[in-house]
């Protein structure tokens, strides 16, 4: 059965504090970062607007891009989220 991956970039209102992670279950996964019911570091920082999200086939390619997204400096983070979000909305409610 294939499986879809994605890698999702969240972010704070306040200060922009971003927060990158993998799922294969992306919408239940952002409304448990909305309901703080996971993660302390998004709890701490507020940290539950879905800024950009993408598609991987398998695990490992998924795990892959994000390990590479997450030490990229916060610039190439912003350019990342800008080329499909330049406003930097919220995309969850374009999920459900």
């Amino acid at each position: 059965m294939f499986k879809t991956w994605y890698i999702y970039i969240l972010a704070s209102k306040k200060d922009w504090v971003l927060y990158v992670w993998v799922t294969s279950n992306l919408e239940r996964r952002i409304y448990e970062h909305k309901e703080w019911l996971v993660d302390w570091f998004t709890k701490k920082y507020f940290v539950k607007n879905l800024v950009y999200f993408e598609e991987c086939s398998n695990m490992e390619s998924a795990i892959l891009r994000e390990k590479q997204i997450k030490w990229w400096n916060r610039e190439n983070k912003i350019q990342l989220i800008e080329s499909i979000n330049p406003e930097r909305n919220d995309l969850y409610n374009d999920l459900i």
